[in-house]
């Protein structure tokens, strides 16, 4: 979704070395569009190997994991399943938008404008369901778990941490936070900095830790009223929201009216903007997303003569780095194990 809650939310800069040994549950989706949009090469194309395959999101999500993994952290992957019917206005949108941008490559093609070209081609950016497949064998190669959701992914991974088995949430988005997820990190780099989309130049950031606690006591409202608010500014539901709308509008407007929600609404005319979606059918897709008991979470041994098959063999990765990735987790994890630190894998 990207809710636009980033001026509103309290969050605290937090080290790696805080969260050794505990299961972060990832929302899994949307790292691979992260590493997909930004790991590209000079004119803004993906990487691919010598079939001609994609192999950007791959270079991204074995170089992050293991680093993480080396770190001390037990990760889980959580991957979406069955997307809500009214998501479909979205991905229209979505498609629409991949459509213009795909053209305004082929023009800056055309013309050689290398900025353009970078612009708009990170804008076209499509995991396919072989992309995603690849990706998940990695993570399982890697000893890594699996979770497939029933629906949104990171409504699973906000599950998961309620239920306390994880400690959790990492994503880039602020969508965990009106399904109810008690924390959530954002910036989970060991590098601490993260390329900007569309260039060449990285920036500098920091792990950040956001407990949804303080952020509903830092606003004064409960988590109905920041469901209210996030749908006024905008969700995956109906993107855009109300126009002229914002979060600290939002806000405003959930203070005077408390819980007379159907107020709210009518005083911003939804209707009006929203003639075939009525904003209870939002309210109660966030509220009552499905979510599944029907996982394991379990971390076994890396698969080292898999791995290297998979990205060296088949993807075209340099072997000497992908094996010396690999010791070096296998290094730490055994280091792990000697001092304590909870098992990795069985």
């Amino acid at each position: 979704m990207g809710l636009q809650f980033k001026e509103l939310v309290v969050k605290q800069e937090i080290s790696i070395k805080e969260l050794q040994g505990k299961i972060l549950a990832i929302d899994s989706m949307n790292m691979l569009y992260q590493f997909l949009t930004t790991i590209r090469s000079p004119d803004g194309s993906v990487l691919t190997d010598k079939k001609g395959r994609v192999t950007s999101h791959l270079i991204g999500l074995f170089s992050r994991t293991t680093a993480l993994m080396e770190q001390g952290l037990r990760l889980a992957f959580v991957f979406d399943g069955k997307p809500p019917e009214i998501k479909r206005r979205t991905w229209e949108r979505r498609t629409a938008v991949k459509e213009e941008a795909a053209l305004r490559l082929k023009e800056a093609t055309a013309a050689g404008e290398m900025e353009e070209m970078k612009k708009y081609a990170s804008r076209t950016a499509v995991l396919t369901k072989e992309m995603v497949a690849d990706a998940q064998r990695v993570i399982h190669l890697l000893g890594l778990p699996v979770v497939q959701a029933p629906s949104e992914g990171e409504a699973q991974t906000a599950y998961m941490v309620k239920k306390g088995d994880a400690y959790a949430s990492v994503s880039q988005d602020y969508d965990n936070l009106i399904f109810g997820c008690p924390v959530l990190i954002r910036n989970l780099s060991v590098e601490g900095r993260r390329k900007k989309p569309g260039t060449v130049a990285y920036q500098k950031v920091n792990p950040e830790m956001i407990l949804l606690k303080e952020v509903l006591g830092h606003l004064g409202v409960d988590l109905e009223q920041l469901m209210v608010m996030a749908i006024l500014s905008g969700t995956d539901y109906n993107p855009g929201g109300v126009k002229g709308i914002g979060p600290k509008t939002a806000l405003k407007l959930v203070k005077e009216f408390s819980h007379d929600f159907e107020g709210i609404f009518t005083k911003v005319e939804w209707k009006k903007h929203y003639p075939d979606l009525e904003w209870k059918e939002v309210f109660n897709t966030i509220k009552h997303i499905p979510v599944t008991d029907d996982y394991e979470l379990e971390w076994k041994k890396i698969n080292e003569k898999e791995i290297m098959e998979l990205l060296v063999k088949e993807h075209d990765f340099g072997e000497e780095r992908v094996r010396s990735k690999v010791e070096k987790v296998i290094s730490a994890q055994k280091q792990f194990q000697q001092t304590g630190l909870k098992r990795f894998f069985g």
